[in-house]
């Protein structure tokens, strides 16, 4: 997939825990960690506001774009 989720470098570069993060954000653990891996089909504006948020950081710092290679 051509979008990378960086969640886990934000989640360090803040010294916060995946749970910590589902609760401020009002998230499940499960759904954050399929954000995490990659694995969602789309993430919801308001949820990706709510991160930033959290997170003081902006969706560039989450999410990033590589071309596929062949």
């Amino acid at each position: 997939m051509p979008i990378i989720v960086n969640l886990d470098v934000m989640l360090a570069k803040r010294k916060m825990q995946s749970k910590e993060l589902a609760e401020k954000i009002g998230i499940t653990t499960v759904n954050l960690s399929i954000l995490k891996t990659g694995k969602a089909k789309g993430v919801r504006f308001e949820t990706l506001e709510a991160i930033c948020e959290a997170l003081d950081c902006q969706p560039g710092d989450i999410l990033e774009y590589t071309r596929k290679l062949g």
